[in-house]
């Protein structure tokens, strides 16, 4: 096992619905192929009182703010007090956490979005997961599929990872912050309390706590 990638360094697992879907697992990707399955099994079990079953297999909570002109295919949970505004896409086995915030034309498909996550403007999320109050500025996407079709595998300094997904976004950790117009390269994964400046390309591994510049140009950052 490789410190700093582990589903306890990058995420605090009781800030989401699906937390157990984390459970027993020791990189948080793991979870990518089973996010679809997890939502079929779950969704039955939330609270009617609650949360609205909505056409095929999707739970939408009283409480979120849905815009008449966004997509919402299943299987989907949408949890309360969540806000999906104008031209959104959601395109199934996705889970927005509460008081999430999924933009003006942005894209999302397999992923799980924790509490207060926000992508807002224009993004693409897939094959992914971003972590309590995670953010990415306007433009910015995570890329999930490599050029030449290939497997996935996760740098970690001198380690690399094979993951055995063709498809794998980025995994975002608690409170980072992305800048707009970025690019996640597959199989990128960044540390809880981090910085991307705008217009990076970012690929590997960004530690917790770092401002990241640009390639090969990454600082700590103080958090006090």
């Amino acid at each position: 096992m490789i410190d700093g990638i582990q589903v306890s360094d990058l995420l605090d697992i009781s800030k989401t619905i699906a937390r157990q879907i984390f459970e027993n697992r020791t990189y948080v990707w793991e979870v990518l192929p089973d996010i679809q399955t997890f939502i079929l099994k779950l969704g039955p079990t939330l609270n009617p009182d609650e949360y609205n079953k909505v056409g095929d297999d999707v739970w939408i909570s009283k409480t979120a703010h849905i815009f008449p002109s966004a997509y919402i295919g299943g299987p989907c949970i949408i949890d309360h007090e969540a806000e999906i505004r104008h031209c959104a896409f959601i395109r199934g086995s996705a889970i927005i956490g509460k008081k999430a915030v999924v933009g003006n034309s942005t894209e999302i498909k397999n992923v799980i979005l924790f509490d207060g996550v926000q992508v807002p403007h224009y993004n693409y999320v897939g094959d992914s997961v971003l972590g309590y109050k995670a953010h990415m500025g306007a433009g910015s996407i995570t890329s999930n599929v490599k050029s030449d079709r290939t497997l996935t595998a996760v740098r970690v300094g001198d380690e690399l990872l094979g993951t055995g997904m063709k498809k794998f976004g980025a995994i975002i950790g608690d409170h980072t912050e992305i800048g707009c117009n970025c690019v996640l390269n597959p199989a990128t994964i960044i540390g809880r309390n981090s910085v991307i400046y705008p217009l990076s390309m970012v690929r590997g591994f960004v530690p917790a706590s770092s401002i990241y510049k640009k390639q090969g140009e990454v600082i700590g950052r103080r958090t006090d």
